[in-house]
């Protein structure tokens, strides 16, 4: 009767690993399957866990020592060497695992979060090189299995979690703030590039339309000969007007600018709530430029007067 050999299976991934003991090849195959949730109507092959080699022969299953790792792999997974970090740059390099693309056991989702664990377990300074789609694979992973993988406790997975949550926060927030700067920018050009455009088109002359010259002020209504012409135009005149203007506008009130445009109420009053909506919308750009310098600000300060305090600690201490 041949011997019983003690040893070791696992998956690909190496998240699940159980201890056999077997007569034979054939006998690991199966139990292995077993124990690791495969079909066993799947085809698998044996590989040596360590360098991936691959076991096909009884003779030389015997020859292997006690306690030998073996990894058993499906047809679309391939063996792949343990992730190890030097410096928390190596990994970028590193041997991808080859999985089809329409593999649809969710495999390949948990290869990638135990991965970045591994990772993480290395060096947990890698973290400034992960992308937000890693950070955010970390995120989902279950926090029993994502404590396993890191040697954490599950609380301190789940507070990792947490971490990593807000720093992803912090960079959507950074990211919505760098848009809403480049659109005020985009504005603000915008708006200067049209009232060039109107200058110009003042001092040429207007086609159908008898309009004086482009600075002068109109004795009546109080407001430049330019504004007027860009109010009575027929597309968002309330955009092509300078903040300046937009205030006198909404200041005057719809009675006054009846008169001034000689249009109804409907058409003045829509106006009026256009123009007053631009001025908002401004302003909140404005405020939220200011509110964006304004912790740029605080930050450069908590970060000098903290290099300060680091200074007069270490000449205290040489003291």
């Amino acid at each position: 009767m041949t011997d019983r050999k003690p040893c070791k299976v696992c998956n690909f991934t190496r998240q699940k690993s159980y201890g056999l003991v077997v007569p034979s090849l054939s006998e690991l195959k199966i139990k292995g399957c077993e124990f690791l949730g495969f079909s066993p109507s799947d085809p698998v092959t044996v590989v040596l866990e360590d360098d991936g080699t691959i076991v096909e022969d009884q003779s030389y299953f015997l020859c292997l020592p006690s306690n030998t790792k073996f990894m058993l792999l499906h047809e679309k997974e391939s063996w792949s060497p343990v992730r190890r970090i030097d410096g928390g740059t190596a990994w970028m390099a590193r041997e991808s695992v080859t999985l089809e693309t329409d593999s649809l056991d969710g495999s390949s989702a948990v290869a990638r979060w135990w991965d970045l664990a591994q990772q993480l377990r290395q060096d947990l300074a890698s973290i400034i090189l992960m992308s937000e789609a890693d950070l955010q694979t970390l995120v989902d992973a279950p926090s029993p299995e994502l404590a396993s993988a890191l040697g954490f406790q599950e609380k301190k997975a789940e507070d990792l979690k947490e971490t990593l949550q807000r720093v992803l926060d912090r960079r959507e927030e950074e990211r919505q703030s760098k848009e809403l700067l480049q659109l005020y920018l985009k504005a603000v050009e915008n708006e200067d590039r049209q009232q060039e455009e109107s200058s110009q088109s003042s001092q040429g002359g207007a086609g159908d339309m008898d309009m004086p010259d482009g600075m002068e002020v109109d004795s009546a209504s109080g407001f430049m000969s330019r504004t007027l012409m860009v109010l009575k135009g027929k597309t968002n005149p309330e955009t092509r007007l300078s903040t300046e203007d937009l205030q006198m506008v909404v200041s005057r009130g719809a009675e006054a600018m009846e008169q001034v445009l000689g249009w109804d109420r409907t058409r003045t009053s829509a106006l009026l709530q256009a123009s007053e909506a631009e001025l908002t919308r401004r302003l909140q750009q404005v405020q939220a430029v200011q509110s964006i310098r304004s912790s740029t600000q605080l930050d450069r300060q908590s970060s000098e007067k903290s290099t300060e305090e680091g200074k007069e600690t270490a000449a205290q201490g040489s003291n």
